[in-house]
């Protein structure tokens, strides 16, 4: 965190979805993005019991263990209710329209079967993330993304449930778990859905502008900003095209990271251009990898112990 801290404002960190298209990028431009976006989707209990596995966890230890830093969302699949019916699979029960489960009514009744599951979800994937805190490894933790858009169930009853369902998590996972691994990072810009400086970290967005608009999205940035009154760090947890870093700079849009979303946002050509992520990836204002400090690992070591 403190990195990340002396880091706002100076440089952009550089990230991506997937340690394919991580790999992908390494191909390309000769560096690996310093930030690896990782999903405990096929963690959730309602996957795993039909026949989901996952290996995301073990690809973000070696990552780390490589030097890079980690970033975790979760596409938390419902506790129970799963149409699970041509077109609404259970695969794609994180979407509102293939579960029939309401939060709002899992928070409201403590008692009831929705808020145990709820539970035992958050705590199948707390022993993933103790996972990567026996090892060492610090995450960038963004649960409940994209809450205000209402196509995940997370956020289908509005801003009230979902930032309970937040405080939950973070009670559970911080006090109930011990984890002390998690940077937190909350992900809309609505002031209605923030659910409070004292279990936020940093504060994203998700802007996906149309293929090969390298704008700096300063007008989202500043909204961020204002939303936590200049209080907490600003990043893009997911983006189609990249931000180009001359006018970032430019328009001091001061984005802590970008995370480049998976396929064709980053290999066809179109989103962004080959040329335009060798110009990104050799740029003095993005970090990469291998610009990353060398005792990033060592120093949360050290002062977990």
């Amino acid at each position: 965190m403190g990195y990340l801290v002396d880091s706002y404002g100076s440089h952009i960190l550089s990230g991506q979805h997937t340690l394919e298209d991580a790999q992908w990028i390494k191909d390309q431009t000769g560096k690996y993005p310093a930030m690896l976006s990782m999903d405990m989707m096929d963690y959730s209990p309602s996957r795993i019991e039909h026949g989901a596995t996952s290996t995301e966890v073990e690809k973000a230890i070696q990552w780390a263990q490589e030097g890079g830093l980690v970033t975790f969302a979760w596409h938390w699949n419902a506790p129970k209710g799963l149409y699970d019916i041509p077109g609404k699979e259970w695969w794609r029960g994180f979407y509102t329209d293939a579960t029939t489960f309401d939060v709002q009514y899992a928070l409201s009744h403590p008692e009831s079967e929705e808020y145990q599951l709820m539970l035992r979800d958050i705590d199948a994937i707390a022993a993933q993330l103790k996972r990567l805190q026996d090892a060492h490894v610090p995450v960038l933790w963004r649960p409940l993304h994209e809450a205000e858009g209402k196509w995940f169930w997370w956020g289908a009853q509005g801003p009230d449930s979902a930032k309970q369902l937040y405080r939950i998590m973070y009670d559970r996972l911080t006090h109930y778990h011990h984890l002390n691994n998690l940077i937190w990072v909350w992900n809309s810009e609505s002031p209605d859905w923030y659910p409070g400086d004292d279990v936020v970290d940093i504060v994203s967005v998700d802007i996906y502008n149309q293929a090969a608009n390298y704008s700096p999205s300063i007008g989202k940035y500043d909204s961020l900003v204002n939303l936590v009154q200049g209080k907490k760090l600003v990043g893009l947890s997911e983006n189609g095209p990249i931000s180009d870093p001359e006018l970032l700079q430019t328009y001091s849009a001061h984005w802590l990271f970008f995370t480049t979303w998976t396929g064709d946002f980053i290999r066809n050509g179109q989103y962004n251009s080959l040329d335009h992520l060798i110009k990104v990836f050799n740029s003095d204002y993005v970090i990469t990898r291998d610009e990353l400090p060398q005792d990033l690992l060592t120093l949360f070591k050290n002062k977990a112990e």
